[in-house]
């Protein structure tokens, strides 16, 4: 049986809320949108390349994305001794070039469990708690902006790649 990226239901925050509710919020459904533009496809569909020259595909997003959850909230804000993502082969695009659509399931899982283990990190931290990375300053609340447009830009890659793999568009 050939797996197939689950439908999702995106959620988001309130358009009133505070600062850091409204932050989340926004975080929130802009990683919903990444996986409802995966959601009904296999793995081997998320595994295409469907843009000459391109090496972006879904699946390339999932991990990609998974390996920047890591980074930004378990790594960097929460300081946690945790290997990075897909650096077993020491490629600098590993996320996006060693695609084995017959482990989708297993980078759907680890995105979703990155995720998790984002807001955990996130929620023992103040907006205004900062952590120095190669010599500069960042707040927590500059990586919640830094997510959601990482997450918009990368949307719009999905919506084309989404399109070129079986024409859906607008979602």
């Amino acid at each position: 049986m050939t797996w197939t990226a689950p439908d999702i239901t995106r959620t988001g925050g309130s358009l009133v809320a505070g600062e850091r509710d409204m932050l989340e919020g926004f975080l929130t459904w802009q990683r919903d949108t990444l996986l409802v533009k995966c959601a009904g496809l296999t793995g081997e569909q998320l595994a295409l390349r469907p843009l000459p020259r391109s090496n972006l595909s879904l699946l390339g997003l999932i991990r990609h994305m998974a390996k920047v959850e890591r980074i930004w909230f378990r790594e960097r804000i929460a300081a946690e001794p945790v290997p990075r993502l897909y650096a077993e082969s020491g490629a600098k695009d590993a996320d996006f070039d060693e695609l084995d659509a017959s482990r989708a399931a297993e980078d759907h899982a680890r995105l979703l469990e990155e995720r998790r283990l984002a807001e955990e990190a996130l929620g023992k931290a103040s907006l205004d708690d900062t952590f120095t990375h190669d010599g500069d300053e960042y707040s927590v609340r500059m990586v919640l902006f830094h997510m959601i447009s990482e997450y918009a830009r990368h949307n719009g890659h999905a919506d084309l790649l989404r399109e070129h793999t079986d024409g859906a568009a607008g979602y």
